[in-house]
């Protein structure tokens, strides 16, 4: 995993969390900088990034992508683009 695919991943987990914490959070937490992170993150990715991350990346599948960067991408269910 490179160290921009970490920083995804980490990203990620952090953007899982507090979308989890939102039931209860008062005031409710500004997702917005996690979403632009990961939006520059994804920039710079190499040209050598696997496809079906840089997919799940794109189409801001981002369970998707945290799933695949954890290595349980069988787990992810078929998306209605027919990818996966």
């Amino acid at each position: 995993m490179s160290d921009t695919e970490k920083e995804i991943l980490d990203t990620l987990v952090d953007l899982n969390e507090t979308v989890q914490s939102m039931a209860t959070a008062n005031p409710k937490p500004n997702l917005m900088p996690l979403f632009a992170r990961l939006d520059e993150l994804t920039r710079q990715l190499p040209r050598d990034t696997p496809p079906t991350l840089l997919h799940y990346l794109h189409k801001k599948s981002y369970e998707k992508a945290r799933l695949f960067l954890q290595g349980r991408d069988g787990e992810n269910a078929a998306g209605n683009c027919g990818h996966v």
